[in-house]
């Protein structure tokens, strides 16, 4: 993926277009007549990451003598999923043990949408949020729980609104300590 390749709209307009005559309408008409440009400019934002390079978002870390869980629940996110070009909406969860080293909270929802606003599926999203934070924070440990209703799934196909896919990434000591563990786990699922 280059981030630095601009979105070619002409050429998504173009094929809206084409989509539009495929399926019988008109684009011409009035409702349809600015579509083909919406559509473009709207997959510019809700693919805005595709073009981001997460690594602006970690520029900012604080030294801290903290080695406690850091956890951010309820992270508003939205992606696409890359099978049906369809957006699956949820939250997320965020935890890392830190070794010195924090980042600023607004930082870890920024992380989240930087891989969100991507073609994605919601297994390899949990993935790169995981991989990413323990990668460049190194902290003990690094949780991550992805919750989301799939368009593809409620809307379309098999069509059961209000079903939740559910996927989480445990790294380090959340993955290979079972204390540790059963405490983020515990964190997560505690009435709000």
């Amino acid at each position: 993926m280059e981030m630095d390749r601009p979105v070619d709209t002409a050429r998504i307009e173009r094929a809206i277009r084409e989509i539009l005559e495929a399926i019988g309408d008109d684009p011409d008409r009035e409702g349809l007549r600015g579509t083909p440009a919406r559509v473009a400019r709207m997959y510019c934002e809700l693919l805005a990451g595709m073009r981001e390079d997460p690594e602006i978002h970690l520029q900012s870390v604080f030294s801290e003598d903290y080695d406690e869980i850091v956890l951010l629940k309820d992270i508003p996110f939205f992606s696409i999923c890359e099978h049906h070009l369809l957006p699956f909406i949820g939250h997320a969860h965020v935890a890392y043990l830190p070794i010195n080293k924090v980042v600023g909270v607004s930082k870890l929802a920024r992380i989240v949408d930087c891989f969100a606003k991507r073609l994605q599926c919601q297994e390899r999203l949990t993935n790169q949020i995981a991989d990413f934070i323990m990668s460049r924070l190194k902290p003990m440990g690094v949780a991550v729980v992805l919750e989301a209703a799939h368009s593809c799934m409620t809307i379309r196909g098999i069509k059961k609104p209000g079903s939740m896919m559910v996927t989480s990434a445990l790294r380090g000591i959340f993955r290979r300590d079972p204390r540790s563990r059963n405490e983020i786990l515990s964190l997560l699922h505690k009435e709000r």
